[in-house]
Parts: structure tokens; sequence; C-alpha cells
């Protein structure tokens, strides 16, 4: 299965595709779409420019599956609104190519990676890097989208573990403690 890892962001959303058969995880590509107010872009050109690279990244990769990270409310409501409004840019480019979509939070992304939800930034670069075979550190947007991708990875199959051995339907809204699949 390719999944199509999505860390929405602004300024800079990254991106990462993995590649998965039954246990192992092999890195396909990774890196970020950057947008700046500086280049004197508004909001609306701005989201064009997100929509327009994750699509061009679906249409080169191919995912079967996509996954992008829930936001958390921040301190400054302006940076919140701005940040909700680029990762329903997001989810609209992955919709609009036809993927289907996944949720995590940043904890469970970095429970799954890291072993812990206080995971530092450069935990997480180091822990994908391991779990991938990296020769080298991913960025810190890369690495994220990455490890929601192998958090993906890792939940799907548990989930196909279950379904395996029991008859009751498995949740597409809510698995996962807090997670959403549509």
């Amino acid at each position: 299965m390719r999944i199509l890892g999505i860390d929405p962001g602004l300024q800079c959303t990254g991106f990462g595709v993995i590649d998965t058969e039954g246990a192992s995880m092999h890195y396909v590509a990774s890196g970020t779409i950057q947008t700046s107010p500086k280049d004197g872009a508004l909001l609306p050109e701005r989201l064009k420019v997100l929509f327009d690279g994750i699509g061009e990244v679906a249409r080169r990769y191919q995912p079967e599956v996509s996954v992008c990270e829930i936001v958390f409310v921040n301190v400054n409501p302006q940076a919140t609104l701005l940040l909700g409004q680029a990762r329903g840019c997001c989810l609209t480019a992955l919709v609009a190519q036809g993927l289907p979509v996944a949720e995590y939070t940043a904890l469970q992304l970095k429970k799954a990676v890291a072993g812990h939800g206080r995971a530092t930034k450069p935990q997480i670069q180091e822990m994908v890097r391991r779990l991938l075979q990296l020769p080298g550190l991913p960025g810190k947007d890369a690495a994220d989208a990455l490890g929601l991708a192998i958090t993906h990875a890792q939940v799907s199959r548990t989930t196909t573990a279950i379904n395996r051995v029991t008859s009751l339907q498995a949740r597409t809204h809510a698995a996962y403690k807090g997670g959403r699949h549509y």
C-alpha cells in the first residue's frame, strides 16, 4: 500500500510518501510545499499553491490512501484560523484527487513513531530516519508527514488483523483513540 502523509501549514506544508508491504515500510519521497506572504501573495493565492502542490504530489506518486494531521487549537486565534484554512485546503486537495483520508493528532503521531507523546521534533526526525532507514535526517515538516504515514501504516495493519479475527464491523469514525478515517 502506498501512503501519502500531509503535515499542513500555511507557510510550509510537509509531505511524505511511503510504501508498505506487511510490516516493512519503504521510503518513496518527501518534501515541502512553501508559501510566503513576503512574495506579495494573498491568502487565497497561497491556498491555491497548497492545493496545486498537493494535487501534483498525489498525481506523481499515485498513493492509495492519504493521511493528514489534526491540528490543535493554538493560543493565537488568528494563527489557528489560518492553519485551519491551510488544513482545509489540504483535505480538499486530497479528496479532489479521489483519495481516502485518515487523520491523526500530533500526540498519536509521536506515540506511534517515538513511543511517547512528548517527543520533540528532533526525536521524531531521528525515529523516522531509523524506521525508514534514511541516510540522513528529513526536514521537520517532511519528518512529520512521513511520521503520519508510518502511523497510518501501523494502525491499518493492526485494524486489518483485528478485523480478520472478529466479526465486528470496523468503525470508520473515531478509530484509534480519536483519529478519524473517511
